[in-house]
């Protein structure tokens, strides 16, 4: 190989490279994971294409800026698997605690939030 075919095989490679490491960042990479609670409000399966379970978690208590005011908090959020999403379903409306990774960017297969829950930590009646 010339000298000239090897510069551009080294540029070429590492360009496939850096393309590479930016998709795995923006697409894979989990940037942040906890855990949120609240009360859940819906779980729904949407899509055009790839079919995906989608959640909201209302998390009350959330002080407001102006005095004497209480704000309600949303969590929207979608659901890696199948079992998780089943399981939620059938006891909506109580007190969830959902471990969930945030990732950069979202997949069309993995959901339409950048939140996506894959455990459930706790499931409770809500006080009456």
């Amino acid at each position: 190989m010339t000298s000239g075919k090897k510069i551009i095989t080294l540029i070429i490679l590492i360009a496939v490279l850096a393309i590479a490491g930016i998709g795995y960042y923006r697409y894979f990479f989990v940037f942040g994971e906890g855990v949120k609670a609240g009360e859940l409000n819906y779980v729904v399966k949407k899509g055009y294409m790839f079919k995906t379970y989608e959640g909201k978690l209302i998390q009350s208590g959330i002080k407001s800026r102006q005095t004497g005011t209480l704000q309600n908090n949303e969590f929207e959020f979608s659901i890696g698997s199948k079992e998780v999403a089943e399981k939620m379903m059938a006891n909506s409306g109580k007190f969830y605690e959902l471990h969930y990774k945030e990732y950069k960017n979202t997949l069309p297969w993995r959901g339409f939030s950048i939140y996506v829950v894959d455990s459930v930590i706790s499931v409770k009646d809500l006080p009456q």
